[in-house]
């Protein structure tokens, strides 16, 4: 490599190095100055982004207080919190990093349910592939080349994805259909690819297939309960949570909250627990 070149190449790595770092500067600011300001930062499953914004914006009519919601996956919101991330309030899709955490002593108690989750197999108009709730027609897509692709969340950090990985491998599929998944990082990005039609079918949760977004651009059937482990969904208080965090919390678990879950294609636990 000539001189010039090697000076280039330097220059461009520095210039992505510093972007990265600015990134991360300016998301730390804006942690900061939620918390200052009370108003709290939310971790929360991304299966949440349609019914928790619905619950955020009824708590800020009822209270005129605010939160701010990030979604991203259970998993990798656990980590970032064992490695300091200023959230005040975790809204997890599987309860076990809930407990992880409060292992760790980073939370204010067992915290609560909020809902179950629901496994859904979407297909996007257009696709080779039926949506049926015991994925028959799947199965007869994988047989005979109709699937090409199909996508579900990453289930190393996961929760949807490990209860697609389940259900495929209950079917008999998982071994067969290693080369045509596609992982998306978490569930929402995963109904994003059969949104934009990059993939024949996906595995992805109820209360997205169940958004206008997602009808108007397909068809989807619940997968059955019995074939994956349940995905209990809990939220928690994390140490040092604010006012706000614990009015919001509390208003998670109001009637008024439950019903917009249930709405939303989750399943409820009982009001208490």
């Amino acid at each position: 490599m000539i001189p010039g070149e090697c000076r280039a190449k330097r220059v461009r790595v520095r210039t992505a190095i510093l972007a990265v770092l600015l990134s991360w500067l300016a998301w730390q600011a804006s942690m900061g100055a939620a918390r200052a300001a009370d108003v709290p930062v939310v971790a929360a499953a991304s299966d949440l982004q349609y019914a928790l914004v619905e619950v955020a914006r009824a708590f800020t009519l009822a209270t005129g207080s605010s939160v701010k919601l990030s979604f991203g996956s259970s998993g990798n919101f656990a980590r970032q919190i064992i490695q300091g991330a200023p959230y005040e309030l975790l809204f997890s899709a599987d309860e076990e990093y809930v407990r992880s955490l409060e292992a760790r002593k980073l939370t204010e108690g067992a915290g609560a349910l909020y809902a179950i989750g629901r496994l859904a197999l979407f297909v996007p108009k257009g696709s080779a592939v039926k949506a049926d709730a015991e994925m028959r027609d799947l199965a007869a897509a994988a047989a005979d080349g109709r699937l090409r692709r199909i996508a579900i969340a990453n289930p190393e950090h996961a929760p949807y994805g490990r209860a697609a990985r389940a259900a495929l491998m209950h079917m008999g599929l998982w071994e067969k259909l290693q080369p045509r998944l596609v992982l998306g990082e978490n569930v929402s990005q995963t109904a994003q690819f059969a949104l934009t039609r990059s993939v024949d079918a996906a595995l992805i949760a109820q209360s997205l297939a169940v958004s206008d977004a997602m009808k108007r651009a397909g068809a989807s059937a619940l997968v059955p309960q019995a074939w994956h482990a349940p995905l209990a969904q809990r939220m928690v208080l994390l140490r040092g949570a604010g006012g706000t965090a614990r009015r919001f919390y509390e208003f998670a678990r109001s009637p008024q909250a439950r019903e917009v879950f249930e709405r939303n294609g989750f399943s409820l636990p009982p009001r208490r627990n």
